[in-house]
This record gives C-alpha cells, sequence and structure tokens, in this order.
C-alpha cells in the first residue's frame, strides 16, 4: 500500500467516527484525570465491521512489513480488535497470532495473565486504541516483555499527544498511529505517520 491509499483510508476512517459518535467533542475528564475537547471511544470503531476492515487493512499491511509473529495488547481494548486482524492477515496468507494481556494475573486455571498465542522469544506488536499517557499499554508491555518476548513496535488508532508515545520512544518501541490529536484540541489523521510508514 502506497502513502496516498493509506491517507485515504484514514480519512475515512475519521469519518466513520464522527458517524458511529466513536469521537465527540465537548468537555470532558480522562481516565488520567485530565481534561480534553474531545472523547474517543475505540471500542465503537473495533465493533464496527467497515471500521474493523479499514483498520486491518492498514495494520497488516505495517504487521507484514515488519515481519511480526505476534498482535494484541491489553484487555479489554485489544480483544475486539484481535479476530479482525489475524483473519484480515491469514486472507494475505500471513500467519499472525493473538494474545491480549489481562490486568492481572488469574487466580484460577493456569493462572495466565497473558493469554492467547504468545511464547519467549516471539516477534511482537503491541496495541491500545488510544494512547495518552500510556498507562494500560505500558503495562501489557512490561508483562510481554518479561516472557520475554521481542516488542517490534506499538499500533494505535488515535495518538492523543499526552506523553505515552515519548514513552514507548523512550523503550525504542516505534509508534504507528492513524489518527493524532492536535494543538487546537481537534482529532485529524496523522499524515506524518502515514507518510512515513507507508512511503
Amino acid at each position: 500500500m502506497k502513502s496516498a491509499e493509506a491517507i485515504a483510508k484514514a480519512e475515512r476512517l475519521l469519518e466513520r467516527a464522527l458517524e458511529l459518535e466513536a469521537l465527540r467533542y465537548g468537555e470532558f475528564t480522562l481516565t488520567s484525570g485530565a481534561k480534553s475537547s474531545y472523547y474517543f471511544d475505540g471500542r465503537l470503531l473495533t465493533t464496527d465491521g467497515e471500521s474493523v476492515r479499514i483498520i486491518a487493512d492498514l495494520f497488516v499491511d505495517i504487521l507484514m512489513r515488519r515481519n511480526i509473529q505476534r498482535f494484541g495488547g491489553p484487555a479489554v481494548a485489544a480483544v475486539p480488535i484481535i479476530g479482525g486482524i489475524v483473519l484480515a492477515a491469514n486472507a494475505n496468507d500471513y500467519d499472525i497470532k493473538g494474545y491480549f494481556v489481562r490486568s492481572e494475573q488469574k487466580q484460577h486455571g493456569m493462572g495466565k495473565q497473558i493469554e492467547g498465542h504468545i511464547k519467549p522469544d516471539d516477534t511482537v506488536a503491541i496495541w491500545d486504541d488510544t494512547i495518552s499517557t500510556g498507562g494500560s499499554l505500558l503495562d501489557a508491555a512490561d508483562a510481554v516483555a518479561g516472557l520475554p518476548a521481542n516488542i517490534e513496535m506499538a499500533l494505535c488508532i488515535l495518538d492523543r499527544n499526552q506523553g505515552g508515545a515519548d514513552k514507548l520512544k523512550d523503550r525504542d518501541i516505534p509508534l504507528f498511529n492513524v489518527l493524532t490529536g492536535n494543538a487546537d484540541g481537534k482529532v485529524e489523521i496523522d499524515a506524518a505517520s502515514l507518510t512515513m510508514w507507508f512511503e
């Protein structure tokens, strides 16, 4: 996929976010306690067929280029999108398996914190629908790194530009994002990210 096609898909995903009211403008308080002029609910996209198709088209292309073996992230954000990603990869004759990370280790059964297809030394991508300060994504990354597995990249729909991407950079984990929060408190496509990853 070339950058022009990727940007067109991103523009449609942003339109779909508005149509589904996954993106709403107003006055909101985020999980971190910070105030925001918009609210973004990525799960309204990852549980919508058209949006999943767009996300999977973009992400599977990137995952294949980087030879990623495993895709997942923190529950519950990662759970809806995993099926779409592994199915789209399979349709492209690419074998990628999914996993998700619980917030805490189970106290019964096998006592797992990480569920799904992931083993030590796998080449892994980690996902969250939105990155703000990066808390949930970094907690999941710590669990994956503890296997140990090789975290090659992080992916998200929206980077709110609230420090999470910088924390990933400090860990040498590159981030691919589709949308970004700008200085005017609006959400727009991240043309720079899309152009860089799809050059």
